[in-house]
């Protein structure tokens, strides 16, 4: 038996990467980001209040106000944690095209993505991350000072992800965003649908499931989960218990399950408990919220399943056929059509989108969607694409455009979207549906937020909805003539689309998100649906009905109805923030902001580089550990590294540095080791030790390049490396022991291609990953060799849905020193079989498949996801003797995904037992694997 490690290297900084994020609604969270922005990104600065705000040029008026709110609301935000001053540096990031923004340590900063999403609260944008990612600043502060400490960053936040929930540190961020604010999500129906879905059908949760997910239904969620507990929290013990339980985790940080512990200390019941009681009381509730509620139940269009699956945005073809979004826990986001009998026909994939969106009229199908910058991931675009129905043709039609929300007018010849400029400019733009030349720019002097347009049946009539710090408004722009059928609203107003005489809208007016249509002469609004959960996204359908999307408890599902006008009713919303608006008793934390005007000064990326926070225990192995100190600078062009391990099996230091910089289009870095080495050799027969230190330094530059096409990625990464080594102290060295190796020469190039995957797949469906490799030694006389390895990783689909099917051949010829190298995948049991020839290839085949997600909730120890398995058949040195009948190494494999101690992080245990082919004598090998991702 062996045991193998895929991950040896276990470091804290690893351990450190959750982020305490606010990020765009169309994901439930993110990794922080370590993208870089292009060279010819000019940056400024303003020191205010604590605060320095570092940004591109162009956004000068959003960092001056931001300078004046950020330190004028921090003690509002903070006052619940007795948190009042803090110091951070701040980055407003408007290259992207994906609304984020979060807070990190190590290093310490918090960036906010200055460009909106096209659905989101009913606030202004950066408003609206300033609310949210203060208090998780003023949750840093609490846990860890706000005075400087000899470098703790990384393992303070290491700690924060192992001993505190995420959704703690998140519910608490949406109960004072709401609390402080007229807006916030806690005032969004549609934000907390799918929870109160499940309960109003019956379906509970354990506290596992809640908080990590699933994959096969959906689930609260931790943003949710955690709002509505710490509303409770709030309600109960009042306002002052976040700053309790993070004070007492504070005093006493090493005990296990340390949140737990803490609660329990405050409310009597433990996180389990507390999350169980407060279902309950979730439940009923909603449910006298629904008895107060009017409702219908519409058929639904699509057929039934088990998994989540969602179709959004439906509109007819025909008759007889829908077009829709569709995606689920089994298919990535594509386009399908739903024929009378539910049959579903796929048309093609798309990529990714801030939110689901497209328009389809005269046969012509438009959306929008994201494409990255092939080297610098901080710039992304949001570009419109076009499909024909008759031609089956594509065509991009923008190219490093910021359009967003694509709608057609009714001729299919125009396209009415808006635009987001560098400094934060919002426009809407009408374009050539053709060309994709833009025809005409609308003013917008106010410079309001803009959503979601529509041209009405004529072309001529534009609607769409404008979003600012009073609300949100709907508006009609007629020709030259702009008139506000609804004002500076609260509401969750979106996509307006004309129906004969009158405009459609998303809102939530009694409680529940509905469709509404809006009289444009007399403004006077009526619902035109009654859903028991929300309502969503009308498209007329002929014959006096709509279309749209019904949401039910496995997704956004189909349903279609007649128009009927229906009082908008009575308001039922559940308020769960009530108790903590009345305790923080600010209203809206955004009034009266000054408006001075501060001093910019340019930010200088060449003195900036060094940005050292964190010394962080490395453990490489069993023998070897230490300590490192790291240093990350605040646009993540440059990387330090320098510390110090001890070999427990040598008794001997190694001393390390690495710097890599990556604000050039190729990356470069340098590594130097001072190490120490021991060798065995055979001499006067008898086996004798050596060893020596040595200095090694290795330069390497890199070229990483990928971009995406609709659902198509692709990367392309050219790599060289040289190294020189010098050996020095050597003890019982043979003689002729080699005291320098002089700058071998690496080289490698690998291309992937892959579609874009969804949570249950183990594999691309389709995928291609070719590697090249050359190493020699054109400056070494005395150590000639060289080594050539081809790499081939074909991925294909399965028999079944996520099933996957690998085929590889990997081909290497290695001669002088290199002749035992090996540089390509090898059959799995590779290093516990006696080799009886040098390795040449490998032909390696894998069928791997999910086969259960129980979500198994093991008590306190485990939450089990799902269950993996895997056959393979692996050759080796095909040519030379071996058949297809006559594998080297043959067997099983199984994997599970489990969230233990309840941690976020998901761990992959697995177990592999590998037959060996009889020749060799070899018992069968069982393998161990463990792995983690966040």
């Amino acid at each position: 038996m062996s045991l193998k490690k895929s991950n040896k290297k276990l470091i804290i900084s690893y351990l450190s990467t959750i982020t305490l994020s606010f990020v765009s609604l169309s994901v439930s969270g993110q990794i922080f980001s370590t993208a870089q922005n292009p060279l010819s990104v000019k940056w400024n600065y303003i020191s205010s209040g604590g605060f320095k705000i570092i940004y591109p040029k162009e956004l000068e008026k959003e960092a001056q106000r931001m300078a004046n709110t950020l330190p004028f609301i921090y003690s509002k935000i903070g006052v619940g944690l007795n948190q009042q001053q803090t110091s951070i540096p701040l980055l407003l990031q408007n290259r992207g095209t994906v609304a984020n923004g979060f807070v990190q340590l190590g290093p310490k900063k918090s960036e906010f993505y200055a460009t909106p999403p096209q659905f989101f609260d009913s606030q202004d944008w950066l408003n609206n991350l300033a609310v949210h990612e203060l208090r998780h600043i003023a949750q840093f502060d609490k846990l860890t000072g706000t005075q400087a400490h000899p470098f703790p960053e990384l393992v303070y936040f290491a700690y924060f992800g192992a001993g505190i929930p995420i959704w703690f540190f998140e519910g608490d961020a949406v109960v004072n965003e709401t609390a402080l604010t007229n807006s916030g999500r806690g005032r969004q129906p549609n934000w907390i649908m799918p929870y109160r879905a499940s309960l109003l059908e019956g379906k509970k949760f354990t506290y596992s499931k809640a908080y990590f997910g699933s994959n096969k239904e959906l689930t609260p969620g931790y943003y949710q989960t955690g709002y509505l507990m710490v509303s409770d929290m709030k309600e109960k013990y009042g306002q002052f218990i976040s700053d309790s339980l993070l004070g007492d985790i504070r005093k006493r940080p090493w005990r296990p399950y340390p949140f737990s512990k803490s609660l329990k200390k405050y409310t009597g019941e433990n996180t389990r408990q507390y999350f169980l009681s407060t279902q309950n009381k979730l439940a009923e509730t909603w449910k006298k919220q629904e008895e107060k509620s009017s409702k219908e139940n519409y058929e639904s269009l699509n057929k039934k399943t088990k998994i989540a699956t969602h179709y959004f945005l439906p509109v007819r073809l025909n008759k007889n056929q829908i077009l829709a979004l569709k995606e689920s826990k089994t298919d990535a986001r594509y386009f399908v059509i739903i024929n009378e009998d539910q049959s579903e026909q796929k048309l093609f994939g798309i990529g990714y989108q801030e939110q689901p969106w497209f328009s389809l009229k005269n046969d012509l199908l438009v959306w929008d969607e994201i494409r990255y910058d092939p080297r610098y991931k901080q710039r992304s675009y949001s570009v419109i694409c076009s499909y024909n129905l008759k031609t089956k043709k594509f065509n991009k039609l923008s190219s490093k455009s910021r359009l967003f929300s694509p709608s057609l007018s009714e001729d299919g010849k125009k396209i009415i979207a808006a635009k987001v400029e560098l400094n934060n400019q919002f426009n809407l733009a009408e374009i050539d549906a053709s060309s994709g030349k833009i025809l005409k720019t609308y003013a917008n002097p106010e410079n309001e937020i803009l959503q979601t347009p529509s041209f009405d049946r004529s072309g001529n009539k534009v609607a769409y909805i404008s979003v600012s710090e009073k609300g949100k408004s709907l508006w009609l722009v007629d020709g030259e003539k702009k008139s506000i059928l609804i004002s500076n609203s609260r509401q969750q107003l979106s996509r307006p689309v004309f129906i004969q005489d009158k405009i459609v809208f998303n809102a939530h007016f009694n409680g529940i998100d509905n469709i509404y249509e809006i009289d444009p002469v007399s403004k006077k609004i009526t619902a035109l649906s009654a859903s028991k959960y929300g309502a969503f996204n009308a498209t007329e359908s002929g014959d006096g009905k709509i279309i749209f999307n019904d949401y039910k408890i496995n997704g956004y599902e189909i349903a279609e109805t007649t128009v009927v006008e229906k009082p908008v009713g009575e308001n039922n919303f559940v308020d769960f923030s009530a108790a903590a608006e009345k305790q923080e008793n600010v209203g809206n934390v955004f009034q009266n902001i000054p408006d001075s005007i501060y001093p910019s000064k340019r930010y200088h990326t060449a003195l900036n580089l060094f940005n050292i926070h964190s010394i962080v225990p490395i453990i490489d192995n069993e023998y070897v550990f230490g300590l490192e100190l790291q240093s990350n600078n605040l646009l993540n062009t440059m990387d330090f590294y320098s510390g110090a391990k001890y070999h427990r099996d040598l008794r001997r230091f190694e001393y390390t540095a690495d710097i890599s910089y990556k604000a050039l289009y190729p990356v470069l870095s340098i590594l130097y080791r001072d190490r120490p080495k021991r060798t065995f050799y055979r001499a006067k027969n008898t086996v004798q030790q050596g060893d020596w230190r040595e200095n090694y330094i290795k330069l390497n530059a890199s070229l990483p390049l990928s971009f995406n096409a609709r659902n198509n990625n692709y990367s392309f990464t050219l790599n060289t490396a040289t190294s020189f080594t010098q050996r020095y102290m050597p003890e019982n060295m043979p003689a002729g022991f080699i005291r320098e190796l002089k700058f071998p020469m690496e080289y490698n190039f690998t291309f992937n291609h892959s579609v874009r995957t969804t949570e249950r797949d183990i594999a691309p469906r389709w995928g291609q990953v070719f590697r090249a490799t050359y190493n020699h030694q054109p400056f070494d006389q005395n150590l000639k060799g060289e080594i050539l390895a081809l790499e081939s990783f074909l991925y294909f689909p399965g028999f079944a849905k996520n099933h996957s099917f690998l085929a590889s051949f990997n081909y290497q010829k290695a001669i002088g020193v290199n002749q035992y190298a090996t540089e390509i995948a090898t059959v799995y049991g590779y290093n516990n079989i006696l080799a009886k020839s040098k390795l040449q290839n490998s032909l390696l085949f894998n069928y791997r498949f999910p086969f259960a997600f129980p979500d198994w909730e093991l008590g306190p120890l485990a939450y089990v996801r799902n269950f993996r398995a895997g056959l393979f058949c692996h050759y080796e040195n095909i040519g030379s003797g071996t058949t297809f009948n006559d594998p080297k190494t043959y067997g099983v494999e199984l994997n599970t995904s489990v969230n233990i101690l309840r941690y976020q992080p998901v761990v992959d245990l697995g177990a592999r037992l590998v037959f060996v082919n009889q020749i060799y004598n070899q018992n069968p090998i069982l393998e161990f694997s463990f792995n983690y991702s966040f």
